[in-house]
């Protein structure tokens, strides 16, 4: 008899694990996804195209907050968690709903989960969103080239729009963002990569995308989504970890199994992180993976115009991400209108409208600074509407896109950006170099 599931999600890690584990498994029958974190995901079907043989009507999505009636509703036996950047106590909170029904409550390791490629896959994850990964994620790709190797990024999914448009995307040039309608969340993580050079590859079934990827690569650089766990096996697995928030390294999931998984741990921010918070993290590393690597590093914030931001009165847009579920309450335009002498910070949360205001009622630690949300059309505007009736001198956008590209501001604006610099040794190329040396390529 099979067995009943309900896989709990945010349109990323769900669809993976059924792709890999759930999709043509007869021992069991997926009733339905439920999401989380991402708006406007729910009310929708996972597509025939995707489910396969055993789904020919698709699956439906549903919103997370409906999952006690449908547990009751379809009998179901087991519940699977499989989204990520949650605390330990959240996690519980939902495991002891779901025993409370009756269903086995299950979180996936990566021994069922994990695709293994025919390339060497080197993967950049960390142990919260917002440590630094796409930074980290960039250098190690121009250091690969530099070396002469062919390096293809493939990306944790982002698939916000139409699932059977987005199976396996390519995204070589700036007009493949407009061709795949590109949320401003896909545009800040293919953006970078697109030009420096690179092919990116994302989109919901992973195991076709590697094929893909594989035939242009000598190297998988596998760039990772909040702080999940890589979709591929990697056979160097480089973590970014955040002094900024002390302890969070352990106390969320699945950080914690990123960081035991570690052969590299990358402190990141050290330059604007108390010596104290950097001390936790150190020996919190050591004590969780003692055999890791360690790469200290900062993140340097720079501006084509930081005289712009001098004695002005400054509104910044940050990473969306970064801000809601990675819990951070600054990034990095705070950091730059601090570094380049900002006569005052302007809080936007009483001129935000829409989605936008709703997230400062959910997020409360947000106060001082505007995340970058853009999930869809309707939100970009919401968000050009809240940027537009901040009153302030000029807008800081430290966003890995310069968001001016996309929406229209009405007055000045100047584009932050961040680079990861290593201090001392080792340092990437030396740990790349050591790895490469051992033949895996």
């Amino acid at each position: 008899m099979k067995r009943k599931v309900i896989i709990m999600g945010a349109a990323g890690r769900d669809f993976h694990n059924f792709n890999v584990f759930f999709r043509d498994n007869k021992d069991y029958e997926v009733v339905c996804f439920t999401s989380e974190q991402i708006p406007n995901i729910s009310g929708r079907v996972y597509p025939k195209e995707l489910s396969g043989r055993l789904y020919p009507k698709g699956i439906p999505i549903h919103q997370e907050e409906d999952l006690p009636n449908l547990i009751r509703k379809h009998g179901v036996d087991i519940v699977v968690l499989a989204y990520s950047d949650l605390s330990y106590e959240n996690i519980m909170h939902k495991a002891s709903l779901v025993n409370s029904l009756g269903p086995d409550f299950v979180l996936m390791g990566s021994g069922t989960t994990t695709i293994k490629s025919k390339k060497p896959v080197i993967s950049v994850c960390a142990v919260r969103t917002g440590c630094g990964k796409s930074q980290t994620s960039r250098k190690i790709s121009i250091i690969l080239r530099e070396m002469g190797y062919r390096v293809v990024v493939i990306r944790h999914p982002m698939p916000y729009g139409d699932l059977r448009k987005q199976i396996a995307q390519r995204f070589a040039d700036y007009g493949d963002l407009y061709r795949h309608e590109c949320t401003i969340e896909e545009r800040e993580e293919y953006e970078q990569h697109i030009k420096n050079g690179f092919v990116v590859f994302a989109g919901v079934d992973y195991g076709r995308i590697l094929k893909e990827a594989e035939k242009e690569a000598d190297i998988i650089l596998w760039d990772g989504g909040n702080n999940d766990t890589p979709f591929y096996k990697p056979d160097l697995h480089i973590v970014v970890v955040d002094p900024h928030r002390p302890e969070h390294e352990t106390k969320y999931y699945p950080g914690e199994t990123n960081l035991r998984m570690a052969d590299v741990v990358v402190i990141n921010k050290e330059n604007t992180a108390k010596k104290e918070d950097i001390k936790k993290v150190l020996e919190a590393v050591n004590k969780t993976n003692s055999h890791a690597k360690i790469i200290h590093a900062n993140s340097e914030v720079s501006s084509e115009e930081p005289g712009e931001i001098k004695n002005k009165k400054v509104l910044v847009v940050e990473d969306g991400p970064t801000l809601t579920h990675g819990g951070m309450s600054y990034g990095a335009g705070w950091v730059a209108a601090k570094k380049f002498g900002a006569k005052l910070i302007v809080k936007p949360e009483k001129y935000a409208v829409g989605s936008i205001k709703r997230a400062y009622e959910k997020y409360r630690q947000i106060k001082e600074v505007l995340p970058a949300l853009g999930y869809g059309k309707r939100q970009i505007e919401e968000l050009e509407k809240t940027i537009n009736r901040t009153p302030c001198d000029i807008v800081i956008i430290a966003t890995p896109m310069d968001l001016a590209e996309l929406i229209k501001i009405n007055k000045p604006s100047v584009y932050i950006t961040y680079h990861l610099k290593e201090k001392g040794r080792p340092d990437l190329k030396d740990v790349l170099k050591r790895f490469l040396k051992r033949g895996k390529t």
